[in-house]
Order: C-alpha cells, then structure tokens, then sequence
C-alpha cells in the first residue's frame, strides 16, 4: 500500500509501534528494572514524531506496568512486584448451601491440650499456650466434602471450652464469635495419606488440594486450621488486571452426586 492512506495509516499507528519498540526493549531485559528510558524529546527525535504521540507511546507502557513516571525525574523500567493473592475462603457450610447441596457435619474429635513442640504450623500460634483441637469432616450431599483440623486459641476465644462443636461447625462458630484482623492461607497439593482416605472416602494416594490457614487479632494467635479436599473439589479463580493483582478467591468446585 503506498500513497495518501498508507502515510496516514502509517502515522495512525505510530504511537503502537513505539509502544512495542520500547515494550520489546524492557521484556527483553535490555533495559533493566530501573533503568531510566529516553526523554520524550529523544524518542520524538528518534521516530521524528510529535510530542502528544510519544506521549501516548509511554501512557500505553505504564498503564501495562511496564514503567513508572516519576515527575521531574524521567520514566523508569518498572521493578517487578510480587502480589499476593488475597484469598476470600467461603464458610462451608454457607459455600455448600448455596450450591443447592445438602450440607451435613460430623464432628471427629474435640480435645484441649497444649501446643506441641517441633511442629511448625502450631508454633505460628505462640504464646498461644492451651488450644482446642477439633477434628470435623464437611458433608455434600451426604459424600465427604472436606477434612477439617482446627486449632483454636484458648486465651483469644475463651468461650470455646463450653461450645457445643458436636453441632456447630468450628469455623462458623469462630465467625460468630471471634473477629480477626490479620490472615495467611497456604495452598499445597498432596496424596491422601491412609486416615485422610480413609475419613474422605478415597483410594490412599489419591491427590488433594491441603488449605492451611492463619488468623490473628492485633497480633494475637486465634487460630489455625487445615482443610483438605479432594482434588476435584477445591479450585483457585483469580482475577487480574493489566499492572497487578485485582480479585482472587478460593471456591470449593461442584462435585458430581
């Protein structure tokens, strides 16, 4: 194409190809995180453009989080940032209502001693001193759902020594209860060992998605719990937008009956 319209297309396009020139550039690791990219009014003498269109060429690379502009300073190659994806667990009881699932309970064991030592998810908790353990399972449907181990700190929720958990699922109760301010989840993958088959129904072996979660309040250990699922039955979703982190969510997957 040559002539009137393939100069104007090419000056329509300008703007995108300066884009992907610096973009290339970056990506590439020719220019480091923190390097300073060139003036406006060299990148003008450069593609011998005006300013508004090298203008747009930088507002494109830093609305992707490629670069920062800093006022006075120059624009900068952006240094990688590490988001957390901050994960919304869904009470199971209310996840597997609203479903349509028929919820169902079963508490397992319910004990209260003291931290045990050399164990690295309890000693995240200290100076928790006595805790209840409380062992459930979750029910879909009337098939195992989830395994359920808590740790639930005397001294921040005194008032679980006289809780009923034989009814009441602990987490549900803790809601009710106890508000936290600070959280850590941890997502693995593991093989069901034989007691974990056993209470969820599996072949040992089998895989598993393992949440273990922290909660505290000011600073104060409540609780720590370790959820396991059936593989199938557990997913991540995340959402993201161009420069970083926007939504993400933990959701227990719909299981066949």
């Amino acid at each position: 194409m040559t002539g009137p319209v393939a100069r104007a297309a090419g000056s329509l396009a300008l703007h995108h190809r300066i884009t992907a020139d610096l973009a290339a550039r970056i990506r590439s690791g020719d220019w480091p995180p923190g390097r300073r990219i060139p003036y406006e009014h060299e990148l003008m003498a450069s593609y011998g453009c005006a300013r508004a269109t090298v203008s747009k060429a930088v507002q494109a690379l830093a609305a992707a989080g490629l670069v920062e502009r800093r006022r006075r300073a120059g624009t900068f190659v952006a240094r990688p940032r590490v988001q957390s994806a901050v994960l919304e667990i869904p009470e199971l009881q209310a996840e597997i209502s609203g479903r349509g699932q028929a919820y169902g309970y079963e508490l397992i064991s319910q004990q209260r001693r003291r931290l045990a030592p050399g164990r690295p998810d309890e000693a995240r908790l200290r100076p928790a001193g006595a805790v209840l353990e409380v062992v459930c399972r979750h029910l879909a449907n009337g098939a195992p759902f989830a395994v359920e181990e808590r740790l639930i700190s005397l001294a921040a929720a005194p008032e679980a020594r006289s809780a009923d958990f034989r009814l009441t699922p602990p987490g549900a109760w803790l809601l009710d209860h106890v508000a936290w301010s600070e959280a850590e989840h941890r997502i693995a993958a593991v093989a069901a060992d034989d007691l974990t088959a056993m209470r969820l129904s599996l072949d040992p072996g089998r895989p598993c998605l393992v949440l273990r979660r922290w909660t505290w309040r000011a600073g104060e250990a409540v609780t720590f719990v370790r959820q396991t699922f059936p593989a199938d039955a557990f997913e991540l979703v995340a959402r993201f937008a161009p420069g970083g982190f926007s939504q993400a969510s933990g959701l227990p997957a719909v299981r066949p009956d």
